[in-house]
């Protein structure tokens, strides 16, 4: 037996070295765990100059914004509603996401009566475990349009130009929970893969922003910033990754951009989808097995993008809980031959909860993509004129604008996944996106967490967690296993 082999073998717990990629929800979640099941030589390299990923929360207007992962999606079965369900942290989000005013681009404001009808149709026409889909081979965008259509022949004629124009706008909105391009990317039946957590879906963090979940990971106290908890000397920052080496049946070697070279015996890499997709050929060597890159390939990372505007008094009058933007044909025709292109998918605004002063707008896609190498001033011109051109009113001069730019980011490359109707073609999915690349005797070598990486709670924070503990859990019986044959 090689001196190497003889090396590994006599790893335990307390020394084998584990190297996680990435300090998100993932990266933090693989990493208090091991912790908590007494590993000891665990360390975390974060390319950005903060932990949380794409939890993202920082002080703006009254008191935070999250620029990342804003809500608590459900109660039942979801890990991060269980860990702070009796810490009096979430509230219900007022209804806005569903109140909102539907109005056209020549400033009519759509009947309440006739809005609330559409509103109905298109939330009947969402798929959420329909029968229909089990046999449904289009895309998600193909069975919306289908049940849309179908529902709204059962009512008393509605204007059709509206109907459509309601459509498009709708079809925005979900595009933006699925982080698609548009919903005709996304796989009808792999719609069923997705897991809805039963129980509220907009819960918010009050005051808090979700970085709080994050600092009761770490046990870190919540009123010091940059305390790390149990995470403290386990973390590096500024260290983005240049390349993974797992060959042979050897340590692994981590090379960062500032030349820094880390040994370990496992790797969890948890690196956004948006980040292998582009990195892949580079970062691993020996390059990937196919089964893991064609799930890289087949798996789809979108970008939804928001703007957070600061005013100086609420923004709207007090019967408006926030607005869509309904494009009339001809205007949308002058809007693509203009410069301001991008604003056709930013769909509607919003307020913030507890931040009364703040309206928030949405964007998605390619527009999303463009928005972000625009500069703020470009952004914020851009925004004021679609108000101009929407609102039956006036509104203030906002004091400030905050956007978002996560597709610009080298770090993210985008918002969250989604699975595509490519993905069906390739026969792939998180599975193998999941599965760790091991030695022959069964030790996990290099690992892979991340929502990306869940096969029914993909694009969640919850899901994002899970996968965290599971990697933590692999190795943990790894070593027990071994423990229990010496």
């Amino acid at each position: 037996m090689s001196s190497a082999s003889l090396r590994l073998l006599s790893k335990t717990r307390q020394t084998a070295r584990i190297v996680i990629v990435g300090a998100g929800s993932a990266g933090i979640a693989a990493a208090t765990r091991l912790l908590d099941l007494g590993f000891r030589n665990v360390l975390l390299l974060e390319a950005e100059d903060r932990i949380g990923g794409r939890v993202h929360t920082i002080p703006f207007a009254d008191n935070v914004v999250d620029l990342g992962a804003q809500w608590c999606h459900g109660e039942k079965g979801n890990v991060v509603y269980d860990k702070v369900k009796d810490l009096n942290l979430l509230e219900v989000t007022e209804p806005h996401y569903e109140t909102f005013r539907c109005v056209r681009s020549n400033k009519e404001v759509l009947p309440d009566d006739l809005a609330d009808q559409l509103k109905t149709i298109a939330d009947m026409s969402i798929p959420d475990r329909q029968a229909e889909l089990l046999d449904f081979e289009g895309s998600l965008g193909d069975y919306i349009n289908m049940k849309y259509w179908k529902e709204l022949a059962k009512l008393p004629p509605i204007d059709r130009t509206i109907a459509e124009e309601f459509l498009e706008v709708f079809h925005k909105f979900e595009a933006s929970v699925e982080a698609a391009d548009h919903l005709f990317e996304v796989s009808g039946k792999g719609h069923l893969e997705y897991w809805l957590c039963e129980g509220e879906l907009l819960l918010n963090w009050k005051d808090k922003g979700y970085k709080r979940f994050l600092k009761l990971l770490m046990k870190a106290p919540e009123d010091q910033s940059e305390d790390l908890g149990i995470l403290k000397d386990h973390v590096r920052l500024n260290r983005r990754i240049a390349e993974i080496n797992w060959k042979g049946a050897d340590e692994l070697t981590v090379r960062c951009w500032n030349g820094e070279v880390i040994t370990a015996d496992h790797v969890i890499c948890t690196v956004s989808l948006g980040v292998l997709k582009e990195q892949h050929p580079k970062l691993f060597v020996p390059a990937l097995p196919a089964a893991k890159v064609r799930a890289i390939e087949g798996l789809k990372l979108g970008t939804v993008d928001k703007f957070f505007l600061e005013f100086e008094n609420p923004p709207l009058p007090g019967d408006w809980p926030g607005f869509n933007c309904l494009w009339l044909k001809e205007d949308l025709e002058e809007l693509r031959a203009s410069e301001l292109f991008w604003l056709e998918s930013v769909f509607g605004f919003y307020p913030v909860s507890r931040q009364p002063r703040i309206l928030q707008g949405w964007i998605i896609g390619p527009h999303a993509r463009h928005m972000e190498t625009l500069t703020e001033e470009r952004v914020l011109e851009g925004l004021l004129w679609l108000f101009r051109k929407f609102l039956p009113f006036e509104t203030a001069h906002p004091v400030r604008m905050l956007r978002t730019q996560w597709h610009a980011n080298p770090n993210f490359r985008g918002s969250y996944t989604f699975r595509s109707t490519y993905t069906d073609a390739l026969r792939t999915g998180a599975w193998d996106l999941e599965a760790p690349l091991q030695d022959v005797c069964g030790r996990p070598r290099l690992q892979f967490a991340g929502e990306s990486t869940h096969k029914h709670f993909y694009s969640t924070v919850h899901g994002a967690v899970e996968t965290g503990w599971r990697e933590a859990e692999r190795l943990h019986l790894y070593y027990r296993a071994r423990t229990s044959q010496l």
